[in-house]
């Protein structure tokens, strides 16, 4: 709150600067002016919101002085200082918008409740716009979000006025002239960690771009959403280098998608459509730059599972515990695809998806399960992760805690070794698998290995693989179009003749008998 006191007589102006505490008031006091010609020129450039002013002074009085005040700037506070002959003269200048008068021998506590009572109704006209701009603020964001998402179709007349006002305070359009080239800008920023701090900076990164880049902004969810004028220059080049200026002040760094131009309000839902399309692929561009439709141009599509042998590594590394083999395949997996030229945001999330879906498919079988998990996985990872390392670092998680899962399942047995070699049996079907290899792989000898495990399935082991391979063979047969050769190598079996007849004593039919049942 700032105050300027005009007087030609210095003790007067000495006076009322040295006698009254203006700081404690909260008051800022400007240097005193010795006419209201010297008030006039520091006008524009001082602004005070209070003018404490004599009624009598040299050249224009404070009466012309107040009038001239008011006709610049409305809402500056005016306070004259009068003598007992011009009490008269200055009930007068109330008319001219003068807001309080006083006598030169009032008593300090006298200028300082004036000088009070000033500065409340300077507080509650600014509290009353701040109020009326944040409700504005609101409304236009209704609109903006309403624009971008559903476009302009049925619209009153009341909100697209309204929506132009918004459009003509942010500078979008002249109050009578059409709308500039426009496009649509979502932008966000990384570099200052995660929770609030990650929100501070989006705050602050949006308060930048408004003050370089004009037009109108609001944030959602961890992006932030502008319509910007395309300007005289090549408008991006100009955003890319404002978003180095914000990398550079901030110390973070700044992603941002920007649409095609138009000069029609109606393309904006398209606009926002195509700039949202662009942001999707933050994590496949990087985490930084600017970028436009060319930068990812017409993809296909990637994959969208992992194949039979990457599922068949991971269960591997979840067999054998061992999660550092185990990382390094989901980097692997992960990077590939990421670096995949036709990958798109959501063939990416389906493939990273299932290799999540492998893990649980995993955990079900060495549970003793039919390994159908789809649904549940699929929630475990319901949006594409920022980044490259952050996909990694997610999967990787996922993974970690299914086999943490699988350990605490398996770690109130007294022979917890016996559904890890199940796991293994059930991963490994499609090999010649010895009593042998899978005692070794649970690090026991093989004969107290075979005797513990008819202990506890009741059943011995030969038994048990033969009866996991038929199952399997039964899934095959019954969900997929494989041949029957096909399926009797996918379950161990190189001899078709020998495997129509085990499966023939398992389920009372061939195989073709089956499929056609």
């Amino acid at each position: 709150m700032k105050l300027m006191i005009a007087d030609d007589e210095v003790i007067i102006r000495q006076g009322l600067s040295t006698v009254i505490d203006w700081k404690e008031l909260g008051i800022t006091l400007l240097e005193p002016a010795a006419s209201a010609e010297e008030v006039l020129e520091r006008l524009d450039a001082e602004r005070p919101h209070i003018l404490l002013t004599d009624i009598r002074m040299g050249g224009m009085d404070g009466i012309e002085l107040s009038r001239e005040v008011k006709r610049r700037y409305p809402d500056t506070e005016i306070i004259i200082l009068t003598g007992f002959d011009e009490f008269a003269y200055a009930q007068q200048a109330i008319h001219e918008g003068v807001s309080d008068y006083l006598l030169k021998t009032s008593r300090p506590e006298e200028i300082i409740k004036a000088a009070v009572r000033a500065k409340g109704r300077v507080m509650e006209r600014l509290e009353a716009r701040r109020q009326e701009a944040l409700n504005a603020a609101a409304v236009c964001k209704q609109l903006l979000e309403r624009l971008l998402t559903q476009g302009q179709e049925g619209w009153s007349q009341s909100e697209s006025a309204k929506l132009r006002e918004c459009f003509v305070r942010s500078g979008l359009c002249e109050r009578e002239g059409e709308a500039g080239p426009i496009r649509v800008l979502i932008a966000t920023a990384s570099g200052w960690g995660e929770g609030t701090m990650a929100g501070v900076l989006i705050g602050a990164v949006e308060n930048m771009l408004s003050e370089l880049l004009g037009g109108c902004s609001m944030l959602k969810q961890d992006r932030i959403v502008m319509i910007v004028p395309e300007g005289t220059a090549d408008a991006q080049e100009r955003i890319a280098r404002e978003l180095g200026r914000v990398k550079r002040t901030l110390k973070c760094l700044p992603f941002a998608a920007l649409s095609f131009a138009s000069r029609n309000t109606a393309d904006l839902k398209e606009m926002y459509a195509e700039a949202s399309n662009i942001f999707a692929y933050r994590g496949m561009l990087g985490n930084e730059g600017l970028f436009t439709s060319g930068d990812i141009g017409k993809r296909a599509g990637g994959r969208t599972v992992c194949t039979e042998a990457d599922e068949a590594e991971l269960a591997a590394h979840l067999a054998k515990g061992s999660l550092s083999d185990l990382r390094q395949t989901v980097n692997r997996l992960v990077r590939s695809e990421f670096a995949n030229p036709e990958a798109t945001p959501e063939t990416l999330l389906a493939y990273l998806q299932s290799i999540v879906i492998a893990g649980y498919r995993w955990l079900e079988r060495a549970r003793g399960g039919t390994g159908d998990t789809s649904a549940r996985a699929a929630v475990t990872l319901q949006k594409l992760p920022e980044s490259e390392r952050r996909a990694e670092e997610e999967i990787f998680r996922q993974l970690s805690g299914i086999l943490a899962a699988f350990h605490e399942s398996v770690a109130d047995s007294k022979f917890a070794y016996i559904p890890k070699s199940i796991a293994y049996i059930r991963d490994n079907l499609d090999q010649n698998l010895t009593l042998q290899q899978v005692a070794a792989f649970v690090h026991l000898n093989p004969n107290h290995f075979s005797e513990m495990f008819k202990r506890e399935l009741g059943m011995t082991y030969i038994e048990f693989v033969v009866r996991e391979r038929m199952a399997k063979a039964e899934r095959l047969l019954k969900e997929t179009p494989l041949k029957v050769s096909e399926i009797a190598a996918k379950v161990g079996y190189e001899d078709v003749k020998y495997f129509g007849q085990l499966f023939k004593k398992h389920t009372g039919m061939t195989p073709s008998e089956y499929r056609e049942s």
